[in-house]
C-alpha cells in the first residue's frame, strides 16, 4: 500500500489552519506545529469578505461563518464629526460583491477551523524551524525540540516575521513599518449600538491622521479598532486607553463611549508593518509560504486574513497527492503572487489616503468620496469588486450544507459558556 503523503504546517493561525484543512480534505496526512501553548488568538475581530467566505466554502465552513453575521442593516464610511460619506447595506453588497461582510471574533473563527481537523493534527507548544526545504529527490525537514520531521510538503504559515520565509529567501529585506500604529479591542456592546438609530450602524470613520472602526459582533460585543500616524516603537506612558482618549474622544458617537467602556489592559497596540518589497515566488523546494509570511499587508482593505484563506485553498488545489508537486507549487505561486502583490500595493495606497493630516486635503478627499457616492449608491463599492468577487479554483468539499444547519450550529456556539 502506498504511504499517505505528509504535510507539515508551521504556524497555527487562521491561514495555517485553513491550509491544513484543505490539504487534509484532499488526502494529505497533516500536522500543524504551533509554538504558542494554545491556539487562543489575541482578543480582536476579523472581517470576512465575500472572497474569504467563498474560500471557506471550499473547506465546508462558509455557511457556518455567514450564520454569524451580526448586522443586516446599513453601514458605511463616516467623517470625523459623524457625517456619512458612504452608506452601504446588505442588499447593495450582495448585488455588487455576491455577498456581505461578516465580522466575528478571531477566536470564533479559529474554533471553527480547528473543529474541521482531527484532534491529533494540531500540536501546540511546539517550536519548529525549517532546516531543509527539500527537493524532488528528498523530503523537506522540519526540526522540533523532539527531533526532526521529514515531510513531502511544508507550509510556512508563521506570520509577518516568518522564519520560514527567511530560510527560503535570506536576501529578502523583510517587513517594514507602514507609518502608523493600530489599536484593537472587544467590549460588551452598549445597548445603543444595536438600536435602530443608523448613527450606530457598523462604520469606519476617516478623520485627521487616523481611522476608527466600530463593528458589532453576533455575541453581543463590539469590535473596535483605530489607527494613527505615529513614530515606530512608541508606547503611551499613561496607558493605551489614555492615548485613545487623547486622539479619539472628541470624535462622533459611539466612539467616546466605547473608549470609556474598555480597560487599558484590554487594548492591543501594534505598529503596522508590511512586505513593501514583494517576493517573486511563494515557494522553494517542497515549501510554500501563505498569509503574512508571503504577503503581509496593511489592514486598510481588511484583506489580510481573507488572502491567507484564499492562499490555503489554492495551495490545496494545486498540490493534490499523486500529482507533480514541483509543478503544483509553481502553479500556486503563479496564481497567488500577482493577485496578492497588487492587493498589498492597494492597501498601502489606501493607508496613505486614510491617514492624511492636512485639513484642506481631508476636505478634498471627503468631498470627492461624497461626489462619487452621488453618482450611484454602489459607485464607491465597485472599486473593491476586483478583490471581493474572487472565486476559488475548486468546488466546495462539503456541498449541501444548509443555512438552517449553519444557524443551529452558530446558536450552539453562542450558548457555550466560554467567550474569549
Amino acid at each position: 500500500m502506498k504511504q499517505q503523503p505528509r504535510a507539515v504546517v508551521i504556524g497555527g493561525g487562521i491561514g495555517g489552519l485553513a491550509a491544513a484543512i484543505g490539504l487534509y480534505e484532499s488526502g494529505w496526512s497533516v500536522t500543524v506545529l504551533e509554538r504558542a501553548a494554545s491556539l487562543d488568538p489575541v482578543g480582536s475581530g476579523i472581517g470576512l469578505a465575500p472572497n474569504g467566505q467563498r474560500a471557506l466554502d471550499v473547506l465546508g465552513l462558509g455557511d457556518r461563518v455567514r450564520a454569524l453575521a451580526a448586522w443586516e442593516g446599513d453601514g458605511g464610511m463616516r467623517a470625523q464629526g459623524g457625517r456619512w460619506l458612504v452608506r452601504t447595506n446588505a442588499a447593495a453588497a450582495e448585488a455588487t460583491y455576491g455577498g456581505t461582510l461578516v465580522m466575528l471574533h478571531r477566536a470564533t473563527l479559529v474554533d471553527l477551523l480547528v473543529s474541521a481537523l482531527p484532534e491529533e493534527a494540531v500540536r501546540t507548544g511546539t517550536r519548529a524551524r525549517l532546516t531543509d526545504p527539500g527537493a524532488a529527490d528528498r523530503p523537506a525537514v522540519v526540526t522540533t525540540d523532539e527531533g526532526d520531521i521529514e515531510a513531502d510538503l511544508v507550509v510556512g504559515a508563521d506570520g509577518i516575521n516568518s522564519a520560514v520565509r527567511t530560510a527560503l529567501f535570506p536576501a529578502h529585506p523583510g517587513p517594514v513599518y507602514a507609518g502608523f500604529t493600530a489599536w484593537r479591542f472587544v467590549v460588551p456592546a452598549p445597548k445603543e449600538v444595536f438600536a435602530p438609530d443608523k448613527a450606530f450602524a457598523p462604520h469606519e470613520t476617516w478623520g485627521r491622521g487616523g481611522v476608527w472602526g466600530t463593528h458589532p459582533l453576533r455575541d453581543g460585543r463590539v469590535y473596535a479598532y483605530a489607527t494613527a500616524r505615529l513614530p515606530e516603537g512608541g508606547r503611551a506612558p499613561d496607558g493605551e486607553k489614555a492615548e485613545l482618549e487623547r486622539r479619539f474622544a472628541d470624535w462622533h458617537a459611539p466612539i467616546p463611549g466605547l473608549i470609556a467602556a474598555v480597560g487599558s489592559e484590554d487594548i492591543l497596540r501594534n505598529d503596522v508593518r508590511h512586505l513593501a518589497t514583494p517576493l517573486a515566488a511563494y515557494h522553494r523546494g517542497r515549501v510554500a509560504l501563505i498569509g503574512d509570511a508571503a504577503h503581509a499587508m496593511t489592514p486598510s482593505l481588511g484583506q489580510g486574513g481573507n488572502q491567507a484563506i484564499e492562499d490555503a485553498v489554492v495551495l490545496a488545489h494545486h498540490t493534490a497527492p499523486g500529482g507533480d508537486l514541483a509543478a503544483g507549487l509553481a502553479a500556486y505561486s503563479a496564481a497567488r503572487v500577482l493577485r496578492t502583490t497588487e492587493i498589498v500595493r492597494r492597501a498601502a495606497r489606501a493607508s496613505r489616503v486614510t491617514h492624511l493630516d492636512s485639513a484642506p486635503l481631508i476636505a478634498v478627499r471627503n468631498a470627492l468620496i461624497s461626489a462619487a457616492t452621488r453618482i450611484g449608491p454602489d459607485f464607491v463599492m465597485r472599486s473593491f469588486s476586483s478583490i471581493a468577487d474572487w472565486r476559488p479554483p475548486q468546488a466546495p468539499y462539503a456541498a449541501g450544507t444548509t443555512i438552517e444547519a449553519a444557524q443551529r450550529s452558530a446558536e450552539a456556539t453562542d450558548r457555550e459558556p466560554a467567550q474569549r
